[in-house]
């Protein structure tokens, strides 16, 4: 089974996504990481979700790229945090051709690995006119990439801001 989290920063995915994770485990949990810190802002944010599952009985790995390398137990639940990471680790990190392909089938390769996973993902991204041209690509990609993983998932979950105590299962 597999759970795509989708929302806008700060409307609560990631906690909705350790709970429902928890939940599901009734054996290993893991917590893929996939966020590098860049500056004081990204510090403070691993620190924060660092201290928001301390006691949830997560094993944590922080992995940047190659998820489905991780070595996960057929009977566990694996959160990945997050896709809009992952994708941009890979295309910031030399893979600027905007194919999502390869970041979706190591995600899809990691799921097959584990009894269940949960995706958090940053959604509702649009371009701006303001936005460089890396920027541009790097939002249409993670559009697209959402959207593969939309069909992908069992069931979707969409976070807003306004109803973070509501979730709709699409």
């Amino acid at each position: 089974m597999t759970i795509l989290i989708l929302g806008p920063n700060g409307s609560g995915k990631s906690v909705c996504a350790e709970k429902l994770a928890a939940r599901l485990s009734d054996g290993a949990l893991y917590y893929i990481a996939t966020m590098l810190p860049y500056g004081e802002d990204g510090r403070i944010r691993v620190e924060k979700h660092r201290q928001q599952r301390a006691d949830a009985g997560f094993i944590t790995i922080e992995r940047l790229n190659h998820v489905s390398a991780i070595p996960l137990q057929p009977d566990a639940v694996a959160l990945l945090e997050d896709v809009s990471n992952l994708l941009g680790n890979a295309l910031f990190g030399g893979e600027r051709d905007g194919n999502i392909g390869g970041v979706y089938a190591d995600i899809t390769a990691m799921c097959a690995k584990c009894r269940a996973s949960v995706l958090v993902s940053i959604d509702g991204l649009a371009v701006q006119s303001e936005h460089d041209g890396e920027t541009r690509d790097y939002i249409d990609a993670l559009n697209r990439l959402n959207g593969k993983l939309f069909e992908f998932a069992d069931a979707v979950v969409a976070m807003r801001d306004e109803l973070r105590k509501y979730i709709t299962i699409v």
